[in-house]
């Protein structure tokens, strides 16, 4: 971990890195389709010792469709783990500080659901905040769910999720798992990314957190069922 050799590293030195690498990534070609947030749940906090979320950026290159299939192997995966989320994307430009949920709410053209794919460099993932940030917040990709709705007449705290994988039950959620609420997630990245003097634009795809604790990303068939018709997302995952 970046954090054994550096001990002090800060969470801001751990942004100013995970910057550094954006500029390698766009070098390469790549092109930033949106933002992760990561570290939303009283648990992840828990567990990389933080009271706040983080976020990462998402790249065309690791952006699926649903019902895609991924190898592991093919890809470079070291120790992938699944999060079922709900992902807003934009129709307008927005930038804080101080944007509020309803200024954000009518920037937001649709709500869909998505899994994210995490990975980590570290071994047995013993990390630390500034271990994730670094690592473009341990994102690895995603994979989008067709059916999307409108944000305005839902509670999105209430919206229930069940996981399966190859048929089985292996996690169970809801939006209030987020931050409270998902909107809540995603206004604390605008703000958060304001301060940075960083527009987020119409078109920009935001992930705003797993409904449920993580699930290890062995082969199989995955599959994310929303309620308050979001329908659900799934991949495929070989060896």
């Amino acid at each position: 971990p970046i954090t054994e050799a550096y001990p002090t590293l800060t969470i801001e030195e751990a942004y100013a890195i995970q910057r550094v690498l954006l500029t390698h990534h766009l070098a390469k070609g790549r092109r930033v389709v949106g933002r992760k947030i990561g570290a939303t749940s009283k648990e992840v906090q828990r567990w990389v010792g933080v009271d706040q979320p983080d976020y990462g950026v998402l790249f065309d290159a690791f952006t699926f469709e649903d019902r895609t299939s991924i190898s592991r192997s093919t890809q470079r995966m070291i120790s992938p783990r699944v999060e079922a989320e709900l992902g807003f994307v934009l129709k307008k430009d927005i930038k804080g500080p101080g944007v509020t949920s309803v200024q954000l709410l009518a920037c937001i053209d649709a709500v869909f659901p998505v899994f994210e794919i995490v990975d980590s460099r570290i071994r047995d993932w013993k990390i630390k905040i500034a271990d994730t940030i670094a690592d473009n917040s341990s994102s690895w990709g995603i994979v989008l769910g067709k059916q999307a709705i409108l944000p305005l007449g839902v509670d999105l705290s209430t919206v229930g999720m069940v996981l399966e994988q190859d048929g089985e039950i292996i996690r169970t959620g809801v939006g209030a798992a987020v931050l409270g609420h998902p909107l809540t997630s995603a206004v604390w990245l605008v703000n958060t990314l304001g301060a940075y003097d960083e527009t987020l634009h119409a078109g920009d795809l935001l992930l705003t957190g797993s409904l449920a604790a993580l699930a290890e990303a062995t082969p199989g068939r995955f599959r994310a069922r929303f309620s308050d018709g979001l329908g659900a997302v799934e991949f495929v995952l070989n060896e």
